[in-house]
């Protein structure tokens, strides 16, 4: 398991403890295949980790909506809910969201056919954990004097989206949200599909100079022709140390694809110090790449690939473990899963142009959906769905939602970047990563991630104490829950 800072907070006063991982207990809920139909009663088990260590009677549930991967991943990567806990007496629970880790439906049958395959949407996972927050309820707030013991979504990404869609759509079941680097307006009409590229391409120039952004810059163009022969192929199959021969020109769309998956990640993930999170990476893992291509002194474009695989190395083999690099393995997590939603209900268009360090590449709709219906026979019925399932940019009528972003982080292009009302929160890490805020404390986290993280506990002790002033019958309860407890 990943091991991770986690802080002892008493007052104003941080003290970092040891290093340890964060524990949890595993369980399973058994949740409706379908939510949205009334012919079947069909079911299957849905994982679910919980730590009660700091829950006392009538204390909050920490909820964290899951993402599109391993549930375990995150709860290792969440820290922030840990060190809090303790201040707000909370029960921890991290959800799996549905075709992910072990949640599947139909086992080893799950991504066969879209017979199988179909019951994988973000709707369907919303109305799960719902589910499981109304089981949680009859247990939890059955121990107390009230009818439900108050929720808090935490989410960060993907699942940053589900935290927020949660209570927009479930508001019942969560009195509030915090949604760090959710992009819920990366779509067709809302933001620019250049956008997510030109803030990678700006982080590696920023971080790492002009020299590392134009030499990636200029590979595409290399490795394309480089790789129109055989024995090119079989140079850059060597050089890269790749486990399986370059063969086909689909091979060469395989590599391409690898490598801007890797480039985006490292930018995602330009943590301050070492991480585990998508691959063992150092500190500040974009100057790492960068500093191995700004100090190879290449003189053409043979050595410029030299550089090039010196940088990746930094990626695919920091920790020298690494036997070849195999890129028919994604450099994200949930893959195929994550595949076939960007397929259905998560249609992000993404493009890139001159002005960027990717190879030029439009957003081309029908042959996005040429390529769905070749890895899954299915087709997107078109580019609207999230915005007719979730609302687009027409959300003043809900309530209680912090919605923060590392300026740093690419997801930011398609996230809330302003306060939409007094009730919805935008919060702006200049300097920050991918949910940098939801990861535990760390005596190298800089100045504005602290205060991201002091914003969200001042909205959460706002929405604790709305939620006990309406929901305890005795007011000094209340008084003595918002003395002795936030």
């Amino acid at each position: 398991m990943m091991r991770l800072s986690v802080i002892l907070i008493c007052f104003s006063t941080v003290i970092f403890a040891e290093e340890f991982e964060y524990l949890y207990s595993t369980k399973y809920i058994d949740v409706p295949l379908d939510h949205f139909n009334f012919r079947s009663n069909a079911t299957f088990k849905l994982r679910y980790l919980i730590n009660d260590t700091y829950h006392v009677q009538r204390g909050p549930i920490f909820f964290y909506t899951g993402n599109e991967g391993d549930i375990n991943q995150f709860a290792q990567n969440t820290g922030f809910m840990y060190d809090i806990a303790s201040t707000f007496n909370a029960l921890l629970v991290f959800a799996e969201h549905r075709y992910y880790g072990t949640s599947l439906p139909f086992g080893n049958l799950s991504y066969t056919t879209p017979e199988y395959l179909g019951y994988l949407s973000s709707a369907q996972a919303l109305a799960d954990f719902a589910y499981l927050i109304d089981d949680l309820q009859s247990t939890y707030a059955a121990t107390s004097d009230l009818k439900k013991v108050p929720v808090i979504a935490f989410g960060g990404s993907y699942g940053g989206m589900l935290a927020a869609y949660l209570r927009m759509k479930y508001p019942y079941a969560v009195a509030g949200a915090v949604a760090s680097s959710a992009p819920i307006w990366q779509f067709r009409g809302l933001t620019p599909c250049e956008n997510f590229n030109r803030i990678v391409t700006n982080v590696y120039e920023a971080l790492g100079g002009v020299k590392c952004k134009d030499t990636i810059a200029k590979s595409w163009k290399i490795i394309r022709s480089l790789t129109e022969t055989d024995e090119g192929k079989s140079n850059l199959t060597k050089l890269w140390n790749f486990c399986t021969p370059l063969k086909t020109s689909d091979d060469i769309d395989t590599l391409v694809d690898w490598l801007t998956n890797i480039y985006v990640n490292v930018a995602m993930v330009n943590y301050p110090y070492p991480t585990s999170f998508l691959a063992d990476l150092p500190a500040y893992p974009v100057r790492a790449v960068c500093s191995k291509i700004n100090n190879f002194d290449y003189k053409n474009d043979f050595g410029l690939l030299q550089a090039l695989g010196e940088a990746l190395s930094v990626y695919t083999n920091y920790t020298g473990r690494t036997t070849c690099n195999d890129i028919k393995v994604a450099a994200n997590i949930g893959e195929k899963g994550w595949d076939f939603q960007s397929c259905t209900d998560m249609i992000m268009p993404m493009c890139s142009t001159s002005f960027d360090m990717f190879e030029d590449e439009p957003w081309d709709f029908d042959k996005y959906s040429d390529d769905c219906y070749k890895k899954f026979s299915v087709r997107p019925r078109n580019e609207q769905v999230p915005l007719l399932e979730y609302g687009g940019k027409d959300i003043k009528s809900a309530s209680d939602i912090v919605f923060s972003n590392g300026l740093m982080d690419p997801w930011s292009s398609g996230g809330v970047l302003s306060n939409v009302s007094d009730r919805i929160s935008a919060v702006i890490i200049p300097d920050a990563a991918h949910h940098f805020d939801l990861r535990g404390a760390n005596a190298n986290d800089p100045g504005s991630v602290r205060e991201a993280r002091r914003f969200h506990v001042k909205r959460i002790h706002k929405w604790l104490n709305k939620f006990y002033f309406e929901n305890l019958d005795d007011p000094l309860k209340y008084k003595f829950y918002e003395t002795n407890r936030v």
